[in-house]
């Protein structure tokens, strides 16, 4: 499927101030000021002290349409590039609700953000989405605007628009995704819109209960509540893409995919599981990343991907603590809360991904976990950052830092935390016959290093950790939390990572 197909309006580049076909201009920088503007703005910077702080619409008797200014804020040594986005954002906001239909947004550059022209367009593609349901009950309502037509000056104007087209393809598969409420995405809501939108990637479903049983047994003890429940039934989805040269590198990445999370037995009380739909947006990023590379069709990077999609369910068949479930790596794990599921659902993918690697001697891998894991890394990192966790292998490749840079120049920021030995001790055996514990019982923001203790454990349940820096084999693996940055109810998806990985992965 085409790029224009899935993207929310047609977006149109305009290289000079040619405002036909336009019904309303968008400033967001007064260093981008078109000539015939300077008189107007100084008139009503005279008059309104909020002019360069709050976001207006005015007529324009110079230009014959009428503005909408939303500026970008006084910077602090401290802000970063998502002004930009914001302010673009709003502007298009704006031009909505005042019933305009073909914006022009002038879209500024900037010596301190060398990226703000692609993340400005960014910006105000993403505040142009509409949430899949709205789409489908109200097709009327599919586009807010009719075009978006965006000024960008200098060469690489093409080059610009084209990036951010292919990007915004991802991150809208992700939204999409990530946005679907628990019976628009179930599990096998999620591999029809996959295959559908995807059938030039290798698409491997698993989903009868034998296989998971005995593949896969953690996500088959997630699964086993809602597996009664035919429309409910989890999935493991795999996308592969193979590059049309020798791959030099490998990306194997395993997205968690709860569809609703209930919290099974230890059951999320007190009115905590409402928003629980958003707990799929690791895999739908997953999804989303693996749009990009389908667009881009890097010539020598070899993708791997699996969306775990499952319904964290509660029942009379539901997994529950102190049960000994044996993983695929062999491991005796004894369960200590049924509500850290997620690491459940991707560690025996995870070790099939580890395996693969392995068995087939794929060059260069990598291997992710991308997750809304914990409440501990959205306390940890505040909204809207990424924690990212290196093994030893990638930290010695500063891959986190690497990732954090990206993220720092794209808008998609990251914290990074380090494992220590005190984490893989804390899911250390306990009793005589266990060889793991999955969790505590008490809540992830109420334990101490409560976002690393869950990199650790699927180091440890997988294998990872015989394929370290002395190993035969190093394998370089990272776990991406985005408990903070995936977005919350009532705003909608932001699909972070995608952006991020795209830049450090794909392109560098």
């Amino acid at each position: 499927m085409g790029i224009e197909k899935i993207l929310p309006c047609t977006l149109q580049l305009k290289k000079l101030m040619m405002r036909s076909g336009s019904d309303v201009l968008c400033i967001i920088d007064r260093a981008t000021l078109p000539e015939e503007l300077r008189e107007t703005f100084e008139e009503h910077r005279s008059f309104d002290k909020s002019f360069d702080s709050s976001v207006s619409c005015f007529k324009a008797p110079s230009l014959g349409i009428p503005v909408i200014y939303s500026p970008v804020p006084k910077l602090t040594d401290y802000d970063d590039v998502r002004s930009y986005q914001k302010a673009a954002k709003e502007s298009i906001q704006k031009a909505i609700k005042a019933g305009f239909r073909t914006p022009l947004l002038v879209v500024p550059k900037s010596k301190r953000f060398p990226q703000a022209e692609l993340c400005t367009v960014l910006g105000a593609l993403e505040q142009l989405y509409v949430p899949i349901q709205l789409r489908e009950a109200d097709p009327s309502q599919k586009s807010l605007l009719a075009n978006l037509s965006v000024q960008i000056d200098g060469p690489d104007a093409d080059d610009i628009l084209k990036d951010a087209l292919i990007l915004e393809s991802g991150r809208f598969i992700a939204r999409d995704i990530g946005v679907g409420d628990p019976e628009r995405m179930t599990p096998i809501a999620v591999e029809k819109y996959i295959t559908a939108l995807l059938p030039s990637l290798k698409v491997t479903v698993i989903s009868d209960v034998p296989t998971l049983q005995k593949e896969y047994p953690l996500f088959a003890a997630v699964n086993r509540a809602a597996d009664v429940v035919e429309r409910h039934r989890g999935r493991i989805i795999f996308l592969e893409y193979k590059p049309p040269k020798p791959a030099k590198k490998t990306l194997m990445l395993v997205g968690k995919g709860v569809t609703y999370d209930t919290g099974g037995a230890d059951i999320k009380a007190g009115g905590v599981m409402a928003g629980m739909s958003r707990d799929k947006c690791g895999a739908a990023a997953v999804a989303g990343f693996m749009q990009v590379v389908n667009e881009m069709k890097p010539e020598d990077i070899h993708v791997v991907a699996a969306l775990c999609m499952v319904r964290n369910s509660v029942g009379e068949d539901c997994y529950v603590a102190d049960e000994i479930i044996t993983s695929r790596a062999g491991l005796r794990v004894r369960i200590g809360n049924t509500d850290a599921e997620g690491r459940m659902c991707m560690a025996d993918v995870l070790c099939r991904m580890k395996e693969i690697a392995v068995k087939d001697n794929l060059p260069n891998p990598h291997l992710f976990t991308i997750a809304t894991l914990t409440g501990h890394a959205w306390i940890s990192a505040g909204a809207g950052q990424t924690i990212a966790i290196d093994n030893s292998v990638a930290a010695a490749e500063n891959h986190a830092r690497k990732l954090q840079e990206a993220g720092q120049i794209y808008g998609e920021p990251y914290e990074v935390s380090v494992l220590r030995p005190s984490d893989f001790e804390f899911n250390a055996g306990k009793a005589l016959g266990e060889d793991l514990v999955q969790a505590n019982n008490a809540p992830s923001v109420r334990t101490p290093r409560g976002h690393q203790v869950p990199a650790a454990f699927l180091i440890k349940v997988t294998g990872l950790d015989q394929h370290g820096l002395d190993s035969s084999k190093p394998i370089k693996y990272t776990h991406l939390d985005i408990a903070g940055s995936a977005g919350e109810l009532p705003e909608m998806p932001t699909a972070a990572p995608v952006v991020s990985l795209v830049k450090t992965h794909l392109l560098n």
